[in-house]
């Protein structure tokens, strides 16, 4: 069964993609999560609408 991460967790993640100036799938490997799952959290969390689609 896949971990359950927290929404802080989540949030975390979805801050650091947007703003560090790594990639994603760099992001998501340190973080140790699938691109695609980072990405389905970005979509989740993002504050800005153009990434929320």
């Amino acid at each position: 069964m896949a971990p359950k991460h927290s929404d802080d967790f989540k949030r975390e993640a979805v801050r650091i993609a947007t703003s560090s100036g790594l990639t994603r799938r760099q992001v998501a490997s340190d973080l140790g999560v699938g691109l695609s799952t980072l990405g389905k959290w970005i979509r989740q969390f993002s504050d800005d609408p153009s990434t929320a689609t």
